[in-house]
């Protein structure tokens, strides 16, 4: 049967959500902003919550919500040694449901599907399909594929010599096939432009994608999408990037809820031909030349900007349990507009750099209707170890970019 498309009615009763209390949840990565969503999510369900930490500053383990808080060493530069801790962590204590968190814990659980099955129900994909859906050139083929608007791209563009050959017009863009936050990314202007980065961002960064360049005059929108076991969407939320940093191309760190069901009907019509199940977030840029919304990416696992899809009313930490564990799952087919989230960390930044600090709409100032990533007035200590966390890790980030 062909997956349904529509997050309206479908004629069927629907079910009585299943009552979750007692499921035993662990989350991944104690420090990752998701956490600050999905634990007080999880907790109003009735689950118990124990959170995997590297740190006491993590807000895993800073927080009021979890059950439980476990310290144990994370290396996210050793896959090798992270997965012995978290097999450890199976091993010693039973848990019902395990999400992911970030990239690396995602991949963590592609990789381990098995052996994780064998204690707990992963909230992932299998790795061949997890690994297609972070492949930006994959995405970009199945975007053809499924009839989404998309950037036009060269694929296997494995060197530099192929990428001067390929008679794609200046100025365009090349960035990883897998990767996040703006890294490695570059707008080529002119030959030279490209000799100079091309080899060094291969080396450090793996294989490129390589497409036109659109101009960031449009709107640039992620819409998150929950598919279940059939592929049918149960619930998408589409919002603006108001503003993002850094303020050249990088992550959002200021949001807001609309409605456009063109966009929608698109996102979840990629994820169905991609064959994806679960929560996946889907990033686009408007071309301002036509008009329409763009599909640059999707990020397969739970993002930072998450909470956003609390306060609009679709409880994700609900389907994502539900899937895990084969229950049907709870279908949200409309959600509030206008809701907007901040990441005030990294907001601040966008004000010290950007031209725009006093044009932008909604206003900097503009408190209206608006929650943090963060900070809850509920519980408030996380958001001060965060902050000493944010100082270091911008520290990295900015290093990695100027590489």
């Amino acid at each position: 049967m062909r997956a349904k498309e529509s997050l309206g009615p479908s004629g069927v009763p629907t079910p009585q959500p299943a009552d979750l209390r007692g499921t035993q949840v662990l989350l991944l990565e104690g420090f990752a902003r998701q956490n600050m969503a999905l634990m007080p999510a999880l907790r109003k369900l009735g689950c118990h919550v124990t959170t995997l930490n590297s740190s006491r500053l993590d807000l895993g383990y800073a927080s009021r919500w979890p059950n439980r808080k476990l310290l144990r060493p994370w290396d996210r530069d050793d896959a090798e040694a992270s997965w012995a801790v978290l097999y450890g962590v199976l091993r010693e204590d039973r848990y019902d449901v395990v999400i992911p968190t970030t990239d690396f814990s995602a991949r963590l659980l592609a990789d381990h599907l098995e052996e994780v099955s064998q204690y707990a129900h992963p909230a992932e994909n299998g790795p061949e399909l997890f690994y297609r859906v972070m492949d930006k050139q994959w995405t970009m083929l199945y975007c053809s594929r499924a009839g989404v608007p998309h950037p036009d791209t060269v694929y296997d563009m494995d060197s530099l010599e192929k990428v001067l050959a390929s008679g794609l017009r200046y100025p365009f863009v090349i960035k990883p096939r897998i990767g996040y936050g703006g890294i490695g990314f570059h707008v080529i202007r002119d030959e030279a432009g490209l000799r100079e980065v091309f080899d060094r961002t291969v080396e450090r960064c793996g294989p490129m994608v390589v497409q036109e360049y659109i101009p960031q005059t449009g709107r640039q929108l992620q819409c998150q999408v929950f598919l279940d076991a059939d592929g049918e969407a149960k619930s998408a939320v589409l919002f603006d990037k108001t503003r993002w940093y850094p303020v050249t191309g990088g992550s959002s760190c200021c949001n807001t809820t609309l409605h456009d069901q063109t966009i929608t009907g698109n996102c979840i019509r990629l994820l169905q031909a991609i064959g994806w199940r679960g929560y996946a977030d889907v990033d686009l840029i408007e071309d301002p030349r036509d008009r329409r919304a763009k599909v640059l990416e999707v990020n397969p696992r739970v993002t930072g900007g998450v909470k956003i899809c609390f306060l609009a009313g679709v409880d994700v930490a609900r389907q994502i349990v539900e899937l895990a564990l084969g229950l049907p799952v709870t279908g949200y087919p409309d959600y509030r507009d206008g809701v907007r989230l901040r990441y005030m960390h990294t907001d601040l930044l966008w004000l010290l750099k950007s031209p725009d600090r006093f044009r932008t709409k909604p206003g900097w100032f503009d408190f209206r209707r608006t929650s943090d990533q963060i900070f809850s007035l509920r519980d408030p200590w996380p958001w001060f170890t965060y902050s000493i966390q944010a100082v270091k890790k911008y520290r990295r980030e900015m290093a990695k970019r100027r590489g």
